[in-house]
Formats: structure tokens, C-alpha cells, sequence
């Protein structure tokens, strides 16, 4: 049942590495001003930041891409990411924030992301099928825009997508922003964690954590 929403985290957080090695300067002094820290979130989430091996190879990390039908749905975002992507010291950064319910990865870019063919792949697999092996049924998929409200300065697009399997739903969430010359993505999965104390609800405690995000890189 969560096999799918793993592969997508994994694909999606992987989609901008390597970060080559070397001294961050311009961008990547401003990188490090506009990502998100520990103090940003409640006490009690676990918060940490995410550093790449240098020398590792784009999705070296990532599970191969499964086979959809129409065909590159599963990877599709992935690869439109990673077509446009800047590589080396400062291009990108990352963190996870995990709370009760909610597994959070967010990527903060200092270059834009190419929104209208993130659209577009969307909108191609707005339903899809996909299949964990050639001799397995097609498990249905759907990929939702979600309203986002108005942000000044930003352009962002916000989709929820939804496995259907043995007649249950499960979904993730994905958000994508250009602010000015730089940008973010982020994706969030619903896990249960009793060991923390503060608690997500879904989609919103996501759609915060993409706003406090905007809002730090439009304070640049």
C-alpha cells in the first residue's frame, strides 16, 4: 500500500542531485539565508538538513522508474526537474520535517523551475496506470491541481496525487514555486509517528510549510 508514495518521495527529493564539490559563494550564500531551519518549525518536529554525496550520480538513490500507462508518468515530474537542473556548490538544498502524520522533504533551489512543463506533464498524467511488474494489473492513479491561494511574488502549482489499490486511497501531496530567480518543491506523505508530539493535518500543515518557505525566499 505504500510502496507507491515511497517511490515517488524518492524520485522527487533525488531529481536535483549531485550538489558537486566546493566553497559555496554566490548563489550559495544566499542558499543557505533562505532554506528553512529548525527554529522555523514547532518544537518537536525532527527537522533535519539533507547534504549529497559529491560524486553521486543523478537518482543514484531512487528505485528504478516503474512502467505507466500513457508511458513516464511515474518520473515524469522528475525528469522535467532534472532536464532544467543546475548543478555544483550552492545550486541546491534540502531538508525533511517529520511530524506525527506527516513526512515532509523540501528542496530550495537557486535556480526556477520550468513550471509550464511541470504542468504540462501533470496535466498528461492526470490518470494514469501503473504496474510493479510486466504480469501485475494496472493500479490506478490520478494527478489533481489544487488551488493555491494568491501569492505576491511567486507563481506555484500544487497537485495531490492518488493511488487507488484494493479499494483504498492513499495520496501525497506536491508543490512547486518559482520566486523570482530562485524556486522550491517540496512533497509530503502522510506517516503516523507517535514518538512525536506535534501532529500534521493534511494537506494543510504541507501547505504552511510551502508558504513559510515562499515567504523566506521573497524576504531575499
Amino acid at each position: 500500500m505504500n510502496r507507491l508514495p515511497v517511490l515517488l518521495v524518492a524520485l522527487l527529493v533525488s531529481a536535483c542531485a549531485p550538489v558537486l564539490d566546493g566553497t559555496p559563494t554566490w548563489p550559495g550564500a544566499t542558499l543557505d539565508r533562505a532554506v528553512l531551519t529548525e527554529a522555523d518549525f514547532p518544537a518537536g518536529v525532527r527537522y533535519s538538513r539533507l547534504v549529497e554525496d559529491p560524486g553521486r550520480a543523478d537518482g543514484a538513490d531512487a528505485p528504478p522508474s516503474m512502467a505507466t500507462m500513457p508511458p513516464g508518468c511515474s518520473d515524469g515530474l522528475t525528469k522535467v526537474i532534472a532536464d532544467s537542473a543546475e548543478r555544483g556548490p550552492g545550486s541546491a538544498a534540502k531538508y525533511d520535517a517529520v511530524y506525527d502524520g506527516a513526512r515532509i522533504a523540501m528542496t530550495v533551489l537557486s535556480w526556477p523551475l520550468d513550471l509550464p512543463a511541470l504542468e504540462r506533464t501533470a496535466d498528461r498524467c492526470a490518470t494514469f496506470e501503473v504496474f510493479f511488474d510486466e504480469s501485475s494489473p494496472g493500479i490506478p492513479m490520478t494527478t489533481t491541481r489544487m488551488p493555491v491561494a494568491d501569492e505576491d511574488g511567486a507563481d506555484a502549482l500544487v497537485y495531490q496525487q492518488t493511488m487507488t489499490l484494493g479499494g483504498e486511497r492513499s495520496s501525497v501531496y506536491m508543490a512547486f514555486a518559482n520566486v523570482g530567480s530562485m524556486a522550491t518543491f517540496g512533497l509530503v506523505t502522510g506517516e503516523p509517528n507517535s514518538d512525536i508530539a506535534v501532529k500534521a493535518s493534511l494537506p494543510q500543515t504541507f501547505l504552511d510549510v510551502v508558504g513559510l518557505q515562499i515567504d523566506r525566499l521573497r524576504g531575499l
